[in-house]
């Protein structure tokens, strides 16, 4: 996907009066606590990726796979719902799921970069999935033993979910890896274009260390060892190569997004923040 190389540095737009430093000493929006920076990274990944797969809805390869890609996203969607809500409950200043979801700026989401990427063809999307599936699959598989009743649940809940994504998504990657020259080529060329963005899923940070204080722990190193291992297999088995000497491009969990996330929420905002309060 060209320009990439010049997106990091566009930060979608956003009110510079909400931007503070926050408890946790990061750039955006005070919360007010760790934990509510934290499940909202749960649910703005999920929200922004199942936005991403919403795109694909009457333009996918096949009528199955049409039908497939936008379940997963209202399994995403779902997710987030959940997430959005929890951190809206911690924060206790009123804001539900919806709010929280709609009425933000570029610059107040704690996604991931590689979840705000456009969709891409269907080898991009395939690729993307896969990376985060088994990212999401581990991650939750150790959120869903935390100390936080909680966030144990809905982590156990959407994890069921994300086996099947990452089942169908890692069945995609062998098929497009190892099929055509031209599936194959371009499955290789996302993968090369995708892979610096993976390094900020297992980035340790403040958020991480505080929360693991109150019982939420996840260890990264662990993390990012498995999902090498799993990544790994697949590609082996869909005869794609892990790209090398790869400087990683991060932001997203501080609010320095690509200028794709703007586009994105203008869309994705602009019926909410044309009719607020209304009730569906």
């Amino acid at each position: 996907m060209a320009g990439h190389d010049d997106e990091e540095a566009g930060v979608a737009a956003g009110s510079a009066s909400a931007v503070t430093i926050n408890v946790a000493g990061t750039r955006g929006p005070s919360f007010g606590a760790p934990l509510v920076e934290y499940v909202l990274r749960l649910g703005d990944d999920r929200l922004v990726l199942g936005h991403r797969l919403s795109e694909w809805t009457g333009h996918g390869p096949i009528l199955e796979e049409d039908i497939a890609l936008s379940n997963m996203a209202l399994d995403l969607v779902g997710q987030a719902n959940m997430f959005l809500g929890l951190a809206g409950e911690l924060e206790g200043k009123g804001r539900d799921a919806d709010a929280l979801a709609f009425f933000r700026e570029g610059v107040q989401y704690r996604n991931a970069l590689i979840v705000e990427l456009p969709r891409g063809d269907f080898g991009f999307t395939m690729a993307r999935q896969f990376l985060f599936d088994v990212y999401s699959v581990l991650l939750l598989d150790a959120l869903a033993s935390c100390a936080h009743e909680q966030l144990a649940a809905i982590a156990a809940k959407s994890l069921k979910e994300c086996k099947y994504h990452l089942r169908h998504s890692s069945e995609w990657v062998v098929r497009l890896g190892d099929g055509t020259e031209e599936s194959h080529a371009r499955v290789q060329q996302s993968l090369n274009e995708l892979w610096r963005y993976t390094g900020e899923l297992f980035a340790h940070d403040e958020i991480d260390a505080a929360v693991a204080a109150l019982g939420v722990t996840v260890d990264a190193g662990a993390l990012q060892s498995r999902w090498d291992n799993m990544v790994q297999d697949v590609l082996q088995r869909a005869t794609l190569s892990v790209p090398t000497d790869v400087v990683m491009t991060m932001g997203g969990r501080r609010g320095r997004h690509t200028e794709h996330l703007g586009h994105m929420l203008a869309v994705m905002q602009s019926v909410a923040r044309a009719h607020p309060g209304a009730t569906w």
